[in-house]
């Protein structure tokens, strides 16, 4: 049987560009060079696209001085690469892309645009499915038609903040400290801030505002962190729960990927019926936003009350080697070879 050609797209504008050159390593170790050949491209910080040689020059860096311009072409006649080199220009037909990609320009329905218009299949969920659930405030609006619990909120927009007493007076009129605050498009909590008085909050705003230009400000939810990861190929699947342990007060960017002293624990103790509660909301929220491939979906279970509350949903999660979602899937038995062939399959399904 001909091999098929997959094009792996990693790296990317957003904030997140070093997790996906850690993410990517692991996903192309997976796939089986018996089936695919495998294109290698790189997108630098500054946007620049390039033809990649090899795992070995993603993983030292030296892939940023590459020489070869890549082109993903919108032309759905052309279906694949264009690589540009000492002037000349050079097709490679392409049957399948990877995105691995994560935040801005990546999981929000921009490279999944370009790739409908080329009509090449690829991984994981769609346009409006990528776009509404990299926007957590439209995540918010549709998780609430679904009746699942969330932690109450306010949106702020970045003009807003021109007035920031006004600002600062809605909040709190609204919740009292601690909050939390979060920009509404970035991912891996960039930008994320627990905010425990005014002058933290003005801080966190600020913050917050350097990212985006929606804001959230949350009120606090004690409790467990718990994830759950979907597979979806025709039918949604939904796997066991993961629990964070995060080291700092929060799993802000840094203890999630700095600190060695957070963990993660599959398949913790919950109380009687909490899990399959937690898997059926997941599939729920999956569905909603018409979620296809992937995700991950991040929920509370608040102490106490044991309420089950959704936090967020990341349509093209983290897959390195302290990534909750091919671990979820590996204690299920499914190992990360057969996972990255099963979400390349799933991306034909979706074509279909």
């Amino acid at each position: 049987m001909d091999k098929k050609t997959i094009a792996v797209v990693f790296g990317g504008q957003s904030s997140e560009h070093e997790i996906s050159c850690i993410s990517v390593a692991t996903v192309l170790r997976q796939i089986d060079e018996s089936k695919y050949n495998i294109l290698i491209i790189g997108i630098t910080k500054e946007g620049r696209w390039l033809k990649v040689d090899s795992i070995e020059a993603v993983e030292d860096g030296s892939w940023r001085e590459g020489t070869v311009g890549a082109i993903l072409s919108p032309d759905a006649s052309m279906k694949g690469v264009l690589f540009l080199e000492n002037g000349h220009a050079t097709l490679e037909k392409v049957d399948v892309v990877f995105p691995v990609l994560h935040g801005l320009w990546g999981e929000d329905g921009t490279i999944q645009g370009v790739l409908e218009l080329a009509g090449i299949p690829y991984v994981g969920c769609g346009v409006l499915a990528s776009a509404v659930s990299m926007d957590k405030l439209y995540t918010k609006i549709i998780v609430d038609s679904i009746g699942v619990a969330q932690a109450a909120y306010v949106p702020v927009l970045r003009r807003e903040l021109k007035d920031m007493n006004t600002v600062v007076a809605r909040v709190e009129s609204r919740f009292s400290y601690p909050v939390f605050v979060k920009p509404s498009c970035a991912g891996s909590s960039k930008g994320v801030s627990k905010a425990t008085d005014r002058e933290s909050l003005i801080h966190a705003l600020e913050v917050a505002a350097a990212e985006d230009v929606k804001i959230l400000v949350e009120e606090m939810i004690v409790g467990r962190e718990l994830e759950c990861a979907i597979f979806n190929s025709g039918e949604t699947e939904a796997s066991g729960i993961g629990e964070i342990l995060a080291a700092a007060d929060f799993y802000d960017y840094d203890a999630k990927y700095n600190n060695a002293e957070s963990r993660t624990v599959i398949n913790p103790e919950l109380p009687e019926g909490k899990m399959d509660e937690i898997r059926e909301a997941a599939k729920a929220i999956f569905q909603a936003v018409d979620g296809c491939g992937l995700a991950r979906v991040d929920f509370f279970l608040e102490k106490d009350t044991n309420r089950v509350i959704f936090n967020e949903i990341n349509t093209l999660p983290g897959f390195t080697a302290i990534s909750m979602y091919p671990m979820l899937w590996e204690a299920r038995g499914r190992k990360k070879p057969e996972l990255v062939e099963a979400l390349i399959q799933s991306a034909y399904t979706r074509r279909a």
